[in-house]
């Protein structure tokens, strides 16, 4: 896909990385944004939704320079599933744990792992430059970083002041019951009805 891209300068490559990760949140990758949706409605206090979104970054840091470098992959219909999974069980938790709990880094941390194979999968799709590896790596995290913290302020920024609201929780356990269904049907689609 990436025709003419040795011909690039380094800066054309970010640029051109750092747009393709932004987008692959923004607008096009809903299971991540459902996933980054349902750790804010865990807590849309800043500090735990920063615990929750750091863990996620160094895990899914790892396993996306792990997979793109060759050093450790796991098939598509192992990691898709997990990813809807994954999504499932956080919008879950939301709806039986009143708070969030300590041990919920920890959890996403896990899950982040197996997003970061995903990222890898659509990077290698897209294609790597072979002499400029490491800029467009780094650039398409970024990129996605950046798209996560998009999502991630806009929502705090817009429920942020009415979290104390007497409305509030029936928002938060709404979204997560939509949320849930939808990964719920993309587990069972991408278990037993991929082609």
């Amino acid at each position: 896909m990436m025709d003419g891209i040795a011909e690039q300068t380094v800066w054309d490559v970010i640029g051109l990385y750092l747009r393709l990760g932004f987008e692959h949140i923004l607008p096009k990758g809903l299971d991540h944004i459902l996933f980054v949706l349902a750790l804010f409605f865990a807590s849309s206090r800043l500090k735990p939704l920063v615990w929750q979104v750091s863990a996620f970054t160094v895990a899914h840091t790892l396993t996306l320079a792990l997979a793109v470098l060759g050093l450790f992959t796991l098939p598509s219909n192992i990691v898709e599933p997990v990813i809807a999974f994954s999504i499932a069980f956080v919008a879950i938790e939301n709806l039986v744990f009143k708070d969030m709990q300590r041990w919920r880094p920890l959890v996403v941390f896990g899950f982040g792992l197996f997003h970061g194979l995903g990222f890898a999968g659509v990077l290698v799709e897209l294609g790597l430059p072979q002499g400029q590896l490491l800029p467009s790596l780094l650039s398409f995290n970024i990129g996605v970083e950046a798209g996560q913290l998009t999502i991630i302020l806009a929502m705090w920024f817009a429920l942020h002041r009415f979290r104390d609201a007497s409305w509030y929780p029936l928002l938060a356990k709404g979204a997560s019951t939509l949320i849930a269904a939808t990964a719920l049907w993309w587990v069972v689609e991408r278990v037993f009805l991929a082609g």
